[in-house]
């Protein structure tokens, strides 16, 4: 596979070790395809916003893994933090697909209910989260993303 590096690829954090590298095949695309994992974990198939039929769209999915991924980045922060997280700590990510004069783009918006904890101490954490979470970077100057303190 070739790839072709940018400037902007250069300034990045470069990695030390590989935790982790997801594999999956995709056909077909948002109309009536499917992917599959290469451990067969995931097994999804694709319908169009708003079709009728039983598959899921890149959003959604989208909108799972980044707020899983943010919830742990919580975790990470308030630890470091010693803020004890109560169990009921939740987000309701909403993904937004728009089109524009330049095609096509998303917005997000990760809404996080922190119950019990004072809302400063709340939303340092979250500001901590947002800068430790890998698809919080993989976004930042990409898309237009609110993280809310509900």
């Amino acid at each position: 596979m070739n790839a072709t590096k940018t400037s902007e690829e250069n300034t990045m954090t470069q990695p030390v070790k590989v935790l982790y590298t997801a594999k999956a095949h995709t056909t077909g695309g948002r109309e009536g395809g499917a992917s599959r994992t290469s451990d067969g974990r995931l097994d999804v198939k694709f319908t169009v916003p708003g079709a009728s039929g039983n598959g899921t769209n890149p959003e959604q999915m989208f909108a799972v893994g980044w707020s899983a991924s943010f919830l742990s980045a919580i975790k990470v922060v308030a630890s470091k933090m010693k803020v004890k997280l109560p169990a009921e700590v939740a987000i309701d990510p909403e993904v937004d697909l728009y089109t524009g004069s330049d095609g096509y783009f998303l917005k997000a918006r990760l809404n996080v209910s922190l119950p019990g904890v004072e809302r400063q101490v709340a939303q340092s954490i979250l500001d901590g989260a947002h800068q430790t979470c890998p698809y919080s970077k993989a976004t930042r100057g990409n898309i237009d993303v609110e993280i809310n303190l509900v």
